[in-house]
């Protein structure tokens, strides 16, 4: 079967699947309507402070797990779900910023600058269609290098990488999230490591337990959902509640009602135009890079937007109410979900907590293995992994349409969701997240050790170590280990195998550069 061939495959498994009803004797795929669910999920999420996208994924994912099970068919509705929720959750981000300049995230912080102003002048209505039709006209081009590069790179990293190259290159990309994440390339090394040793507790690739100080109960290790919601979920949840207590806002807001004309005119979408254009080449580029994220593309595309504007004399200027300050802003920052995801199927390695949800998922179901490995054609018969990625780009345009169509009713209608106070909400959170965490596995020590490791990703967060890199160390430390064991076998036993060979040694190159050049840039002068 030709590419083309898994290419219709994937379109069929997204649009002939499973029905979850009929409508007028027309049968409703279920992954469409998660695709749906998710969405509108993800938009009121990133329409609410101190909730995200990860967050909301991190808490659905077990329940979803629980309800459609681990046979091979649940793979593309829960996918499509948690598709749906990463993209509206980045379309939803920017309604608080907007009506509140309360930034739900970092990089809603850059949409502020302009939403807030324009919305003290009345134009609140105009900044969200900007807002609008920027992220998902961003989103949409991401998608579409996503679909066209990462086969491409799969297949090249297939074809020219061995063993030792792929060990090497894990170690690279761990090094280069370590680096640019975090307040400090120490901080990062501090978190990576710290989420290899948590990974190595238990048997690992040994017949006896390892790191477990004789504790029969670590013999296994921990588990990923465990870690994962603990650090990144809870620890979020501890250090927002915190804060919230510290920072208790009080008195009035300016009066925000609608002045003026709301709609976005043909005249808006020729201002808007050039400054969405470049800051999806921005937020693509930024977001192929593992770990970088979208508060740097955010912050780069409204500074480019900034000197553009500025050379030509516009007005009102960046900062005062330009329209074209939002949407360079969110232009960038959508850009980046979908050029993430090129990482993640052509190598296997998460650049985002997004990311890293997906392929929870994928390794909790089974039946997808995301790696360079996905995109091979077989000479004989059909690759399912194949069929699987190209059914997940098909959620993925399928929540574009979704957010061209619906995304904005459901974004204004969703400014309500930010004025419930964090004191509510978030200890809502917690009970949510350990209710999910229960319904799949009911044990008491599952819920201990989630609360254990969400205080350790308070501390994490309160130290300014970024817990990113540890959860992306923590899920690579197994493909890490596997591939470095293969490799060494494969070898003969060299132990100089990663040195001896040209690519796999200037990987390592790279990883040392990397970390040279960060702590170059990061010293003091």
């Amino acid at each position: 079967m030709s590419i083309l061939d898994h290419v219709w495959l994937g379109v069929l498994a997204v649009f002939h699947g499973p029905a979850l009803f009929s409508l007028f004797g027309l049968p409703i795929p279920v992954a469409l309507v998660m695709v749906l669910l998710g969405v509108v999920a993800g938009i009121i999420v990133g329409a609410t402070p101190g909730l995200g996208g990860p967050m909301a994924m991190a808490i659905s994912l077990p329940i979803l797990i629980s309800i459609f099970g681990f046979r091979p068919e649940a793979l593309l509705p829960v996918m499509g779900f948690l598709v749906g929720v990463m993209k509206g959750a980045t379309l939803g981000g920017a309604v608080p910023a907007i009506l509140f300049n309360t930034p739900g995230t970092p990089d809603a912080y850059m949409t502020t600058l302009d939403g807030w102003p324009l919305a003290r002048n009345g134009q609140a209505g105009k900044a969200l269609r900007v807002a609008h039709a920027s992220s998902v006209m961003g989103d949409s081009f991401s998608d579409l290098v996503l679909i066209l590069c990462a086969p491409f790179l799969a297949v090249m990293v297939e074809r020219f990488l061995d063993l030792p190259e792929k060990a090497a290159l894990l170690i690279l990309s761990l090094t280069f999230i370590a680096a640019v994440m975090g307040g400090s390339i120490g901080k990062g090394l501090i978190s990576m490591g710290l989420g290899l040793l948590i990974a190595a507790i238990g048997t690992g690739q040994d017949f006896y337990p390892r790191l477990t100080l004789g504790m029969p109960s670590l013999a296994e290790g921990f588990s990923v959902v465990t870690v994962v919601l603990g650090v990144l979920v809870l620890g979020e949840v501890f250090k927002s509640l915190e804060d919230g207590l510290r920072d208790a806002r009080s008195g009035s807001r300016p009066d925000t009602r609608p002045r003026g004309p709301q709609a976005l005119t043909r005249a808006d979408f020729g201002r808007i135009l050039p400054y969405v254009c470049r800051s999806a080449v921005i937020g693509t580029v930024i977001g192929a890079l593992p770990g970088i994220g979208s508060t740097l593309a955010a912050t780069l595309g409204y500074t480019l937007g900034r000197a553009r504007h500025a050379r030509r004399g516009g007005s009102p200027a960046f900062g005062e109410g330009a329209i074209e300050g939002v949407a360079a802003t969110e232009a960038a920052n959508s850009a980046v979900s979908g050029a993430n995801l090129i990482p993640v199927l052509s190598l296997g390695i998460p650049g985002n907590a997004a990311a890293v949800f997906l392929i929870l998922a994928a390794d909790s179901i089974g039946g997808f293995n995301p790696g360079p490995w996905v995109f091979r054609v077989p000479t004989t018969g059909s690759n399912p992994e194949m069929v699987v990625a190209f059914g997940l780009f098909t959620m993925m345009l399928v929540a574009n349409l979704l957010n061209w169509t619906l995304g904005g009713a459901v974004m204004r209608a969703s400014g309500i969701m930010a004025r419930i106070p964090r004191s509510l909400l978030l200890p809502s959170v917690v009970l949510v997240t350990l209710t999910s965490l229960y319904v799949q596995a009911p044990e008491m020590m599952t819920l201990v050790v989630t609360l254990i490791f969400g205080v350790l990703g308070y501390l994490m967060r309160r130290l300014g170590i970024s817990p990113l890199p540890f959860i992306i160390a923590f899920i690579l430390a197994s493909p890490l280990e596997r591939a470095i064991r293969q490799a060494f076998a494969a070898t003969g036993g060299d132990v100089w195998f990663l040195v001896n060979r040209p690519v796999s040694a200037m990987f390592l190159l790279l990883g040392v550069w990397v970390i040279v050049a960060s702590l170059r840039r990061k010293s003091p002068r």
